[in-house]
């Protein structure tokens, strides 16, 4: 099996849930799950097409989950879609996420939108609509943008 080379790790309180969220709510796959024998999950990979996200947990020790932070977050994991993203939200926001950002066009040719999971990890999710050269993002944002290869 290929693997990402850049794969994020997830800690949750429940990561059973949280990885059943993640296929009810934004068509995420589990594929392994490896289980600590008292509930916990010590290692998990559930794919989105060719990418996975790890979820582990409970989170001990030196992690944590946003809920342990207040709520505060360190981080979001963003996924671009191919087609379909407002219907993805709606199915996101059936399967109990917290729509943050309504999916809305942005100025440098992606539509997006964001929300939390029920842990209050922070997702977003695009889809390009224009495909666009920098100059032109730049243009269309007001923003200097520019390649630096």
């Amino acid at each position: 099996m290929d693997r990402p080379v850049i794969s994020p790790l997830l800690f949750y309180r429940d990561p059973k849930a949280a990885l059943a969220f993640l296929q009810n709510a934004f068509g995420f796959e589990t594929r392994l799950v490896v289980e600590d024998g008292q509930g916990g999950v010590i290692h998990s990979e559930s794919f989105f097409g060719p990418e996975l996200v790890m979820v582990c947990g409970p989170p001990s020790g030196r992690w944590a989950a946003p809920g342990d932070l207040g709520g505060r977050r360190t981080g979001s994991v963003h996924v671009q879609l191919e087609e379909g993203i407002d219907a993805h939200c709606e199915r996101a926001r059936a399967a109990g996420a917290l729509i943050e950002r309504e999916p809305a066009d942005q100025p440098y040719g992606d539509r997006v939108y964001t929300c939390l999971d029920p842990e209050g990890h922070s997702w977003s999710f695009g889809q390009t609509l224009e495909v666009m050269s920098p100059p032109e993002m730049a243009e269309a944002t007001g923003r200097e943008i520019r390649e630096t290869l």
